[in-house]
């Protein structure tokens, strides 16, 4: 594996009496496109949430660019550029989608107003490029709630591309998405790995999707590493099988 952006040295969360994560550790490749699979409950999301600064880990280390954040809170580890999606959409649905795009940005209270009034230039360029990188350059000026749920999804990547990040986790982006638009969001998703040289950390149930679109996968069941590999190892891993099947 080349050069980690993320490294992940033994962590364990436990919420109460439940271990979420048990000694877990990983490490996501400058440059390339990591998947991350395993059960419903194997702790894939709390990880992830970890990682960003939703909630500190009981033990452990999380290193983003040789630096230790384990204890930042989520603004902060933003700002390193380290940014996620969410299993839900997070749009203004009552927002047409180029706003969304604009206030994706992180402005001050006095720019808020500014831009409610005037976008600048350079901004509103930028924002109407990400929408047609997406495919959803001819409905700027429709308000988000009128999307599709797959459509809101390729928004929300826009959005999440506006702030330009070194590192994007994603949580399931596929899932509830039209059959149709799968295809299209992983070429995207492979495009603005190459293009933008984004860094892509992705927890997805489509065992398809993932193979095609990760360079390494890990399998976490039970809130633990159960294996990783290239996609070619983990689809004929015995264990991996297993966990789907639930033959334990």
């Amino acid at each position: 594996m080349s050069t980690p952006v993320i490294e992940i040295e033994g962590v364990t969360k436990a919420f109460g009496g439940v271990v979420a994560n048990h000694n877990v550790s990983m490490r996501v490749a400058k440059g390339g496109i990591t998947g991350l699979i395993g059960p419903n409950g194997s702790g894939k999301t709390t990880l992830f949430n970890s990682i960003v600064g939703y909630h500190p880990i009981d033990s452990g280390s999380i290193r983003f660019e040789g630096q230790e954040i384990s204890r930042l809170n989520v603004q902060t580890i933003a700002r390193l550029g380290m940014l996620r999606t969410f299993q839900q959409t997070r749009v203004f649905a009552k927002m047409d989608c180029i706003r969304n795009v604009l206030i994706s940005l992180p402005h001050r209270d006095s720019e808020w107003r500014d831009m409610f009034r005037r976008y600048p230039a350079e901004l509103l360029e930028r924002a109407e490029r990400l929408l047609e990188f997406v495919g959803l350059y001819t409905k700027r000026n429709l308000v988000a709630g009128s999307l599709s749920f797959g459509q809101q999804r390729l928004l929300e990547f826009a959005m999440a591309l506006m702030n330009e990040p070194k590192v994007l986790l994603l949580d399931e982006p596929t899932a509830g998405i039209n059959p149709t638009l799968i295809n299209g969001l992983v070429d995207r998703l492979k495009r603005a790995n190459k293009d933008f040289g984004i860094t892509l950390f992705v927890i997805e149930h489509n065992m398809r999707v993932i193979m095609n679109l990760a360079d390494h996968i890990y399998c976490m069941s039970h809130g633990e590493l159960l294996a990783e590999g290239p996609p070619e190892k983990i689809q004929d891993d015995q264990r991996v099988i297993d966990a789907y099947l639930g033959a334990h």
